[in-house]
Order: structure tokens, then sequence, then C-alpha cells
């Protein structure tokens, strides 16, 4: 624990003292904050709209691991930044 003494120091200079301390701090935590992005859920149609690809496509895509599927009840949703991730680059 440091000690710190306050000997001769005015309240207006304790005052811009402590805000100029807060302003750094705020500008280091502005600086490396990063929001976190909400994830984008797709259907099995719009999956298949994005890639251009038939329905069986998405399916046979899903069974086979290229695409990881998630679901509530009977419905089955992807996350659109997998699925742009799935994608590879082509060796031409």
């Amino acid at each position: 624990m440091t000690t710190v003494q306050l000997v001769g120091l005015s309240l207006d200079e304790l005052q811009n003292a402590i805000s100029i301390n807060l302003r750094n701090e705020l500008s280091q935590i502005t600086a490396n904050f990063q929001p976190k992005e909400a994830n984008e859920y797709l259907t099995r149609n719009e999956v298949a709209e994005l890639l251009k690809v038939d329905l069986s496509t998405v399916h046979n895509w899903t069974k086979r691991g290229k695409l990881k599927s998630f679901g509530i009840g009977s419905r089955v949703y992807y996350k659109r930044s997998e699925v742009e991730q799935a994608l590879q680059p082509l060796n031409v």
C-alpha cells in the first residue's frame, strides 16, 4: 500500500490532478475496448440462398461437418460468421 501525503496542495490542484488521471484511465479503457459482436443466426434457407446452393447441399455439408448447425426444437440455425469462415480459398 502506498502512502500519499497532501501537503501544500489546494483543493483545485487536487481536483485537477484527479481529473487528469481519470481522463488518462478512461482514454486507455476506450482505446482497448472492443464490444462483443452479436451472433447473427441464419436458417437453412438463408444459408442456401447466401451460398447459392440447394437445401440438400446445405444438409450434406452439415452432415459432413463442413457447416456447424445449432438448433432449438425442430428449428436449425447456422452462425453467419461460421458459414463465412467455412469458405475456403481456391488455388486456381
